[in-house]
């Protein structure tokens, strides 16, 4: 089985919605079995809140559900459980540093980076274009998918 992990700064924008969007993927070429994917923050900042209300209408724009999900933090065992910590942009690899120490087995690594383009996901925290992430994390999750199931 792998596992996968998507993080960004809160857990409420970008990672839940690459969570969701790479489960559907999964669901949709019948690979449910084989992956296991869930979605975290750096920060404590929005532990316990639900998906940002702008990212769940965009998700459900594409028959997606993010029923339920509450913002965590990832924990210095979540890098030893998954085998692939997927982040949204370059301060996220700063923040996670500071909770695993280190990235012995090279399991960090950005979203955008599956995508043959070393970037970060666009933050609509900032800029309220929730398309513009809907686009990137599409991309990057169908690519990272691709790059997974070659392994």
């Amino acid at each position: 089985m792998t596992k996968i992990l998507f993080v960004c700064h809160g857990n409420i924008c970008r990672s839940p919605m690459a969570e969701f969007v790479m489960k559907k993927l999964v669901k949709d070429n019948g690979l449910e079995r084989e992956f296991e994917i869930a979605s975290a923050a750096t920060s404590r900042e929005e532990l316990g809140n639900p998906v940002y209300p702008p990212a769940r209408r965009k998700l459900a724009e594409h028959g997606i559900s993010c029923s339920g999900k509450t913002a965590r933090q990832m924990t210095r065992a979540d890098y030893d459980y998954y085998d692939h910590i997927v982040i949204m942009d370059g301060n996220n690899a700063h923040n996670i540093l500071y909770i695993i120490g280190d990235d012995p087995d090279r399991k960090v690594h950005l979203l955008m980076e599956y995508a043959g383009e070393r970037r970060d996901v666009a933050d609509p925290w900032y800029t309220g274009d929730f398309e513009a992430t809907w686009q990137d994390v599409n991309k990057g999750c169908k690519a990272l998918l691709r790059a997974v199931s070659n392994q």
